[in-house]
């Protein structure tokens, strides 16, 4: 059991610590510090507000204030890690945690003022969870989107459980949008914004009930076909253009495939003629096009 402040321990003397208390000299008034892993919670409270109200009277910079204010960091780590413990399922490694924790810890310390009569640890605790959410939203998502979606994937996801609950099945687009408040688009953008949180290697192997290989090998594969696309649809008003025997010479040439020879027998033309009239006719399109781009 932690010792009340004043009784002696003696694992909490200055001799045994002299680490520790070092950073008493000159601040009379303060009592001994034992070690941090054996101050009880109502300790740490006690010793908590004797180090805020000395903290106000020192000059922020001197080395008495910042051994002050390590003491603090010390003696309030428990909130940090009892904070933290709330995020352990979280992927990220838990001395992460902790040490983003002690930010805020840090934070609410410079903040507080003992002066408004609220419990340090009350005061602490909001600022601590915030710095180590505001971490998880800044680092955790695999592509970066917006606050804005960030903040509504958490709210259709709460908003999603509760309608569960009360529907016994999963919610519509539009309920959602009914319980938040929001337009049906916003909605969508948010679910949306619900894929980038986490993301798949390529390489990754199916579920064992998958007859499906890995995703990189369902991934479509590049149709070259596409490629002369835009080219026909640029054609398509040239060739409208032509004359009625060169488009037929065209449609004869390169749908129908027949040779200039068997061209020329079915128009009633020689060989060489259809072919004098086929480059004529690819010159006049090639032409066309170079002019459009």
């Amino acid at each position: 059991m932690s010792p009340r402040l004043g009784e002696s321990h003696p694992a909490t003397s200055a001799t045994h610590h002299p680490e520790i208390n070092a950073g008493l000299e000159g601040l009379e008034g303060l009592p001994e510090i034992p070690p941090y892993d054996q101050v009880g919670a109502l300790d740490a409270r006690a010793l908590s507000k004797t180090l805020f109200g000395r903290l106000d009277s020192l000059e922020e910079g001197t080395h008495e204030y910042a051994y002050v204010r390590n003491t603090l960091v010390e003696l309030n780590l428990a909130l940090v890690k009892f904070a933290a413990a709330r995020f352990r399922s979280r992927s990220e490694p838990m001395e992460d945690i902790v040490q983003v924790g002690t930010i805020g810890l840090i934070k609410a310390i410079d903040r507080f003022d003992l002066s408004r009569g609220v419990e340090f640890p009350t005061f602490a605790m909001p600022t601590i969870i915030g710095e180590i959410k505001r971490f998880f939203r800044d680092t955790s998502w695999s592509v970066r989107v917006p606050r804005r979606l960030q903040e509504l994937r958490l709210d259709l996801a709460r908003a999603g459980d509760d309608l569960a609950q009360r529907l016994d099945r999963a919610p519509t687009v539009g309920e959602l949008a009914a319980e938040l408040g929001i337009p049906e688009d916003e909605v969508v953008q948010g679910m949306a914004a619900s894929n980038a949180y986490t993301a798949s290697s390529l390489d990754a192997q199916p579920e064992e009930d998958d007859t499906e290989g890995a995703l990189a090998d369902r991934i479509g594969y590049e149709d070259h076909g596409l490629e002369g696309i835009e080219y026909v649809e640029s054609l398509k008003p040239l060739i409208a253009g032509l004359p009625a025997r060169e488009r037929k010479i065209l449609s004869l040439r390169f749908f129908a495939g027949m040779t200039q020879s068997e061209i020329g027998e079915e128009l009633g033309i020689s060989q060489m003629h259809v072919s004098r009239l086929l480059s004529r006719t690819l010159r006049r399109l090639r032409k066309g096009l170079t002019t459009e781009d």
